[in-house]
């Protein structure tokens, strides 16, 4: 259970944390050094002790306790009886403060939602953040077997997918799809980043033209054709537009110097 003072004595294994003899120099600012202690966590790291704290930030013993305190007061970060810590509950809340940003999802998940019944696989949406993706809205399919998705899924642009590369190209970075990207307008990818699996991702726009972030469909490539994959794209596209978004660049619109 996570401990309910911020204040609580920590424990002795706590104190006999040394500052890492080599490993990432720490930021210089006060606001930065608390921003690399929650940029720790991840999906694969969701508790952390102490000392794994101090070697992921560089920050020593002083510092990180006095920081880890500020957090914990702010509900930023939870510690746990062990010792341990976690993300806290301030964390969800600013997350969903940022998706109220988009009013996005009110007409996205629409859209999502149908697509996911027409072609029985999983649905998201997913924008460019820094080098990563991330998922801001999904529907994943009922089916036992499926590719599950979560909003907030960070997946590294570098490790692939029909999206990243759709986010890649708009964003103005080189993508060796990129010639398929400018005659269908859409990609297809099979068992690229994960075995067994299929998706096909089309972007999506503003009726202003605004690039807004890429859709996919995605299921296990033994259900789906790649016939079966253009036609989720061609029902994707009539139901974005249903909805006010469009899903071929603006007029004048030029293909990134090196994509």
């Amino acid at each position: 259970m996570p401990t309910t003072s911020h204040d609580a004595a920590l424990p002795d294994h706590d104190l006999d944390v040394e500052p890492p003899l080599s490993g990432p120099k720490p930021p210089a600012g006060v606001l930065e050094r608390g921003i690399s202690i929650l940029e720790c966590f991840s999906a694969e790291r969701l508790r952390l002790s102490l000392r794994e704290l101090a070697e992921r930030t560089g920050l020593d013993k002083a510092t990180l306790l006095r920081l880890l305190t500020v957090l914990m007061r702010a509900r930023m970060v939870l510690r746990l009886d062990s010792g341990q810590y976690v993300p806290g509950p301030a964390l969800l809340h600013f997350g969903m403060l940022y998706r109220r940003t988009f009013d996005l999802g009110e007409r996205l998940q629409p859209v999502l939602r149908e697509l996911m019944q027409r072609t029985g696989e999983t649905v998201a949406f997913y924008v460019l953040s820094g080098e990563e993706r991330v998922c801001l809205y999904r529907e994943n399919t009922v089916k036992e077997v499926r590719h599950h998705v979560e909003p907030g899924t960070r997946v590294p642009l570098a490790a692939g997918g029909a999206s990243a590369h759709i986010l890649k190209y708009f964003n103005g970075t080189s993508t060796p799809r990129a010639e398929q990207i400018t005659h269908d307008g859409y990609v297809i990818t099979r068992a690229e980043r994960v075995p067994e699996m299929a998706s096909i991702a089309v972007p999506v726009f503003e009726n202003e033209g605004d690039f807004l972030g890429s859709l996919v469909i995605m299921g296990l490539a033994s259900r789906q054709t790649v016939e079966a994959q253009v036609a989720g794209a061609g029902q994707a596209r009539m139901l974005l537009a249903e909805h006010g978004f469009q899903t071929v660049p603006p007029s004048g619109w030029q293909a990134p110097v090196g994509s």
